[in-house]
């Protein structure tokens, strides 16, 4: 009797796994792809053309300073390279696109004035050509552009509250390795910065601050692990727009010990290079600092999303700093990561550094912001794609936590 129920278990299993293989398969299937993407520059508008093997459906709406044009689709695969788009032309200064979140695929047009969409259509395949998604882009005034803004954000509001999918879900990004039961291991939670339609810095050779961060924040999340010491906290383990403090939040929810945030900078200078480990404090310790948090606490705006009802958060967060254990806590674990670093990486000559950063602020768990280089330094570019190098940060950020523990009793 063991024995047949036995086998009708591992019966159900293959089929539960096969149908799972189908189900995927047809949900790639079912996924349009993008084939390129082209700017025309016309006396009276500028138009913008996404060429996809399938139909596509979209909606869009308008923020202002700085404008942006916002286009939202059903997930779709645009692995095709952008060519010469991201850089803009005509009215559209630049284009960024990703996923924004699991079930929507995010498309922000920057344009260099106040603009309407004049067009939005799409065009069958026809005649040996795609499937096309068209934009018109034309100028107005910003009267006009305000106007239509908070036309198209009250829309966009209501389909929000229609549909139950787009509810911000942070189970449905955060993965957390290493938990054995009641598993009663320091948890400390992992970064990686920026992601999906916010690629971050684009450094030398095209390289994506978002693939950098999330690489690393993988191997971080092994070496912990297997550690057998501690337990590892994903803020995103897929290339998917996390708002900022959807970040902290995460940590917060699942409780976590330590907040560690992933970055690689970039500067005008390409001879810069070398680690920084970065806490929180509302002044910077030097320019670079200040100019590096304004940058970073602008992921929000880069993506396209409303802050208006961001305020009161922020007074919260700003109340809440009265809490100086949290930073002091924070900037003892920085001093034991700059320590551990030394030997491994090349740090900056001002090492550990403070500044605003909005992704710091939750008050109750010891954070720090680590960029782990210079994206814009062919050296520090090349390591940092590299997975010998990035398994050696983590060894390091494994010692600097356990002298962080050791003396911060868990």
């Amino acid at each position: 009797m063991f024995g047949v129920v036995g086998f009708l278990g591992r019966a159900a299993t293959v089929l539960c796994c096969l149908f799972f293989m189908f189900a995927t398969q047809v949900a790639m299937a079912n996924t349009a792809k993008v084939l390129g993407a082209r700017l025309g520059v016309y006396p009276d508008k500028t138009r913008f053309v996404i060429d996809l093997d399938s139909d596509v459906d979209f909606t869009y709406f308008l923020l202002p300073d700085p404008f942006r044009i916002i286009i939202d689709m059903p997930e779709i695969d645009w692995s095709a390279p952008p060519g010469k788009v991201t850089s803009g032309g005509g009215i559209i200064s630049g284009l960024r696109y990703g996923l924004f979140k699991p079930g929507t695929f995010r498309v922000v047009l920057d344009v260099s004035q106040p603009a309407l969409i004049s067009k939005i259509f799409t065009l069958p395949a026809s005649g040996g050509k795609p499937h096309r998604l068209v934009i018109d882009v034309a100028p107005t005034s910003r009267d006009t552009f305000m106007a239509a803004s908070r036309e198209s954000m009250a829309a966009y509001s209501a389909r929000q509250r229609n549909d139950t999918s787009v509810t911000e879900k942070s189970a449905d990004v955060a993965v957390e390795t290493g938990q054995t039961g009641t598993d009663t291991k320091p948890l400390i939670a992992i970064d990686a910065g920026h992601g999906g339609v916010d690629p971050g810095t684009i450094g030398v050779g095209g390289i994506y601050e978002k693939d950098v961060t999330l690489a690393a924040a993988r191997e971080l999340a092994k070496v912990l692990t297997d550690s057998g010491r501690y337990r590892a906290l994903l803020t995103r383990d897929k290339d998917v727009f996390l708002k900022l403090r959807q970040r902290t939040e995460i940590a917060r929810k699942n409780h976590a010990d330590l907040f560690l945030s992933l970055h690689a900078d970039s500067i005008s200078d390409s001879r810069h290079r070398g680690a920084s480990v970065y806490t929180l404090s509302e002044n910077a310790s030097d320019k670079e600092a200040s100019a590096l948090a304004s940058k970073e606490n602008k992921a929000d705006v880069i993506a396209g999303v409303d802050l208006s009802e961001e305020n009161s958060l922020v007074q919260s967060i700003l109340i809440d700093l009265a809490q100086r254990e949290t930073m002091n806590l924070s900037s003892n674990f920085a001093t034991d990561m700059v320590r551990e670093l030394t030997n491994d990486v090349k740090l900056q000559q001002r090492t550990h550094r403070f500044a605003g950063f909005a992704v710091l602020k939750a008050p109750d768990i010891p954070s720090a912001l680590f960029e782990m280089g210079y994206l814009s330094n062919p050296t520090d570019a090349k390591l940092l794609q590299s997975s010998a190098h990035r398994h050696k940060m983590a060894q390091a950020i494994l010692r600097a936590l356990d002298d962080y523990f050791k003396v911060h009793k868990f």
